[in-house]
């Protein structure tokens, strides 16, 4: 039985958006058209979507399965499913990973409110490329600026998150997403329309076979992992708060539809505008930095979320005190990493990296990947074959061949996509 007291997303459009939000952050928005211009562009897209419709959903129905089958925080649902065995060890590194992401992942949210500001006050009128380059390094060179922004990016967070899933993220999201996408629509329509705008879109949309390379198939499976927000029980958190009655196979599609949507449209958004050479225009370039400071924030939601679930342990009381100290927390471990472009930038503990580097490396290539492997690995061996068909196909006329291709692709083939991933990263696998 779930307890009374036990949160549960008010609408499952509310539950999409925020899981959405979740994804779409940084990495659909901004990595994503990266990734793509530096592995083949069109061809990487093509890629890329198999990889999510194949890798990247199957690791999505095993984090909502995992949290909506025991209605518990990342931890404790280890624990009711796999009981007096170290699988809960699972959740404690997606926790302590959350804490490390968000506290580099708030630097950079500081970062675009500096810039956002700036656009809106009309400061970066009529700047060149050059200035816009001179421009962030002064800003990220700052340690008052840097720590101010990160403080109050964080305070933002956290007064969404101690409101609790319906009150708070729920509600954000459902303005926040919305909102994003129709800046989005507004920056697509304006890109595609630059003069000569016609050779990014062709560069993003038609794939060249030519292009591909081992390297565009590594790049495109491990974005696919990245892109939806899987491996740290994340969305194991988000899953808990789904009720029994909502169909996962409707929720996953939803949510990977809308993903791989965005991640459409920050290409349409992005290449015109980088083949034409030119800025949006100081309108437009402040419309982006609102779109990418909402995309920063529902991430943001999610991480603050799993940490604030896991220590009050469905204790409403204790969520606004738990938000604020977690935050609080949060703030301080980041302040290294905020300070790693100006007065830290020679400090460099390990790998000649700075603390905002290395905080990027441990998560992006070892708690991200070793997340999702042990995930699929607890999934695939650890729950019932029954259950999982159970708690997959509950509420759903899906059939039950979805069951069997996804519990063939969590047993055998993402284990292999991640190792592949994982091996890649720490550079034993070269390109």
């Amino acid at each position: 039985m779930e307890k009374p007291n036990h949160e549960q997303w008010s609408s499952k459009i509310g539950f999409i958006l925020a899981a959405a939000g979740s994804a779409i952050g940084l990495g659909a928005i901004w990595k994503f058209p990266y990734m793509a211009g530096t592995n083949g562009g069109g061809v990487f897209f093509l890629i890329f979507i198999l990889f999510t419709v194949f890798f990247g959903a199957p690791m999505l129905f095993a984090e909502f399965i995992i949290g909506r089958s025991t209605q518990k925080d990342a931890i404790t649902a280890y624990k009711k499913l796999s009981p007096n065995t170290p699988w809960h060890l699972v959740g404690v590194i997606g926790v302590i990973s959350s804490f490390v992401l968000l506290s580099f992942y708030s630097v950079v949210g500081g970062w675009i409110l500096s810039y956002m500001v700036r656009s809106l006050t009309g400061d970066l009128s009529g700047l060149s490329n050059e200035q816009y380059g001179d421009l962030f390094g002064q800003i990220i060179s700052n340690p008052w600026e840097v720590t101010i922004t990160q403080l109050i990016f964080l305070i933002m967070t956290i007064a969404v998150v101690q409101g609790g899933i319906q009150n708070g993220i729920e509600k954000a999201n459902k303005y926040m997403m919305p909102s994003l996408f129709i800046l989005f629509i507004i920056l697509v329509i304006r890109s595609v329309t630059l003069e000569g705008g016609m050779e990014g879109i062709k560069f993003f949309l038609m794939p060249d076979m030519h292009e591909i390379t081992s390297k565009t198939f590594i790049m495109a499976l491990g974005q696919s992992f990245f892109a939806l927000s899987v491996g740290l029980s994340v969305m194991v958190t988000y899953g808990s708060y789904l009720s029994k009655t909502e169909s996962l196979p409707r929720s996953v599609t939803s949510i990977v539809s809308l993903n791989i949507f965005i991640s459409l449209l920050a290409g349409l958004a992005i290449f015109p505008a980088v083949f034409e050479h030119i800025a949006y225009g100081s309108v437009f370039f402040a419309i982006f930095m609102i779109l990418l400071l909402f995309a920063t924030l529902t991430s943001a939601f999610s991480i603050l979320e799993i940490i604030v679930a896991t220590i009050a342990k469905d204790d409403v009381g204790k969520r606004k005190k738990v938000a604020w100290i977690a935050g609080i927390l949060v703030f301080l471990l980041g302040i290294p990493a905020a300070l790693s472009n100006g007065i830290l930038a020679d400090f460099k503990p390990l790998f000649n990296k700075t603390i905002f580097d290395l905080s990027d490396y441990f998560v992006s290539n070892i708690a991200l990947p070793t997340g999702c492997l042990l995930i699929a690995l607890f999934v695939g061996l650890k729950i019932p074959k029954a259950v999982l068909k159970e708690e997959l196909l509950r509420s759903s006329s899906a059939s039950t061949k979805l069951f069997t291709v996804w519990y063939w692709s969590i047993r055998y083939l993402v284990p292999i996509g991640i190792v592949i991933v994982f091996l890649h990263a720490l550079g034993i696998i070269q390109v």
